[in-house]
């Protein structure tokens, strides 16, 4: 290590401390030519009044433009603070580390579509408030069938506005990408055109309880902030505990993709793999939408919404399907492809017809006792009988390498098939193991720290997770190359019962040099603690509790990874 730059966790830490004070985050003065009105009240269809505010340009008043829509709870007039020395960006940005520069107006509130943008380009944007938030009347219920037939009546209302042509689009990220799913799956006459950035589709899998394992973190702070800023009919965190198992709660909030029929511009990012990156893929892969494109990144969430790559993509899109421009759209590939070389170094970006990439090699490599992963096999003495690795699932892990011979690229979700049993502790209760499992990149030694959820800047390749009690596979779902869980029952090991399982990696896309290390680690515990400075702040999952843990390899357990090898 060099220690004329000091160490690498304190750079980071100094960098988050900067990050805090000042974030890369510019607010730009109101441009000139927009009409604004605030507060115009929605009748719904029960009579409850919702309220909007709405953007557009400031012409003559026969002017008819298409509308940009979003919705959310976080109240449409929460914008950046005016002072004597500027704007003041929104908290969140210091809270979340900021890896770029964002760019964005006064009249943006939180990962909404900017007007300063939209406006002088030929679109009004309406920014809503969900019913019990901000400035509407009643009380709400995210996520909830309630909550789409306000989003369809609101889709309905703008559409017939005297200054709209009647085509709608909708635009945002995280909840304002995942409002669109069910509103566009209801499929409201005047919608047009969709384009969820990065929004998760399954509350439970993607979200609550990934792998059948509790978010404790971000869940919980979230649904308190909810609840302070918004009058709900749920507690999402008291359902969330009271609800371990998949339920029908659950599946009401689940939408019905499939039934999507607009053109969509889905955005599906490899670095939010601990909230929307699953779901986001799910919707492209399951859509019914004839039109539709995958935006994959592994920057920023928000640096990479507002830049200028992603606005003239963005652009393209709402233009053709709203306005009827021929831009080439429709001849641009389905699927943008970024690939890392290292957290902040792009090998490539290009476009691809298809997801999983076509000419995917879904190559094992297997888990040996040696503590290596084999091309060819399990071991490398030839030997076959079956050997035990184990670890401490509240300090220890169980590791496996790969020593990547020549330059290879690996782009697409991961799956690990695992043997594992728990020994038998008379007396004591039988444990109900979480794993927490992840592909890393070694180069020289040290990790190489990619852009994960929340702004943390030294996650991994890849990730997933695991309660073993819910291994039942669900078979109608699952592929070759995604194992789903049914999570509706729960089945405790037996000590001394060796049990296969399979662990659903989220995708990725990461170039390997000849001479990188791909690791496999196996452990009890969560990746990386929940720390502001060093950690994957606000990310935090439930433990395993106390136990000791059997890994089993060769002697037909053929423990594996698949991993996506791309020719």
């Amino acid at each position: 290590m060099n220690s004329r730059h000091g160490s690498p966790d304190l750079r980071y830490a100094l960098e988050r401390l900067r990050g805090i004070a000042r974030p890369q985050v510019t607010v730009t003065s109101p441009p000139g030519g927009v009409r604004i009105e605030r507060d115009v009240p929605v009748r719904v269809r029960d009579g409850t009044t919702l309220r909007v505010s709405v953007f557009r340009p400031q012409l003559d008043g026969a002017a008819r433009f298409p509308v940009l829509m979003c919705a959310h709870p976080y109240g449409k007039d929460a914008l950046p603070k005016r002072t004597p020395f500027g704007y003041i960006a929104p908290l969140m940005y210091r809270i979340l580390r900021q890896p770029a520069p964002v760019r964005f107006s006064a009249l943006t509130t939180w990962e909404a579509p900017d007007p300063a943008f939209w406006v002088p380009r030929g679109y009004v944007v309406v920014n809503c408030d969900l019913r019990g938030c901000g400035h509407s009347d009643g009380v709400g219920t995210p996520f909830s069938d309630q909550e789409t037939e306000d989003y369809y009546d609101l889709i309905e209302w703008a559409a017939a506005q005297p200054w709209s042509t009647g085509r709608v689009g909708l635009n945002g990220v995280s909840y304002l990408a995942i409002s669109q799913w069910k509103v566009a799956a209801r499929q409201p006459p005047h919608l047009a055109a969709i384009c969820p950035w990065e929004g998760f589709t399954d509350a439970y899998r993607d979200f609550a309880y990934p792998g059948g394992v509790r978010e404790d973190g971000f869940f919980s702070l979230w649904s308190r902030q909810l609840r302070r800023s918004a009058r709900l009919t749920a507690d999402l965190r008291e359902e969330q505990l009271r609800r371990p198992l998949w339920d029908d709660w659950w599946a009401a909030r689940v939408p019905h993709l499939e039934d999507i029929q607009v053109p969509a511009l889905i955005c599906a990012s490899f670095s939010d793999h601990n909230l929307h990156s699953r779901g986001s893929f799910e919707a492209f892969r399951r859509t019914g939408s004839r039109h539709r494109w995958l935006y994959t990144h592994r920057g920023g969430k928000w640096a990479t919404y507002y830049s200028s790559d992603a606005l003239a993509f963005q652009a393209q899109f709402f233009d053709h399907f709203l306005k009827d421009v021929e831009n080439g759209m429709l001849a641009v590939p389905p699927i943008r492809l970024e690939v890392r070389d290292t957290g902040d170094g792009i090998h490539e970006v290009r476009q691809e017809p298809a997801w999983p990439l076509s000419g995917t090699r879904w190559t094992p490599l297997y888990l040996s006792a040696d503590g290596g992963l084999h091309e060819g096999g399990q071991t490398v003495d030839g030997t076959s009988e079956s050997r035990e690795m184990s670890f401490d699932t509240r300090t220890g892990r169980a590791s496996f390498s790969w020593t990547v011979p020549r330059d290879v690229e690996l782009s697409g979700p991961m799956r690990v098939r695992l043997y594992l049993s728990v020994p038998a502790a008379p007396g004591k209760a039988t444990p109900d193991p979480h794993l927490f499992v992840a592909v890393r990149k070694l180069r020289r030694g040290r990790h190489v720290g990619f852009e994960g959820s929340y702004g943390f800047g030294h996650d991994v390749v890849t990730r997933g997770w695991l309660n073993v009690s819910h291994r039942l596979a669900d078979a109608e779902r699952s592929t070759p190359w995604l194992p789903v869980s049914r999570h509706d029952i729960a089945e405790p090991l037996t000590p001394g019962n060796i049990v296969p399982l399979d662990v659903e990696l989220l995708p990725s896309a990461t170039f390997f040099r000849a001479g990188d290390v791909l690791r496999l680690d196996v452990q009890g515990r969560p990746l990386f603690t929940r720390n502001i400075l060093l950690g994957q702040f606000p990310a935090d999952y439930a433990r395993s509790s106390g136990a000791t843990v059997l890994l089993h390899v060769g002697g037909g357990h053929e423990a594996h990874l698949v991993a996506p090898l791309i020719a």
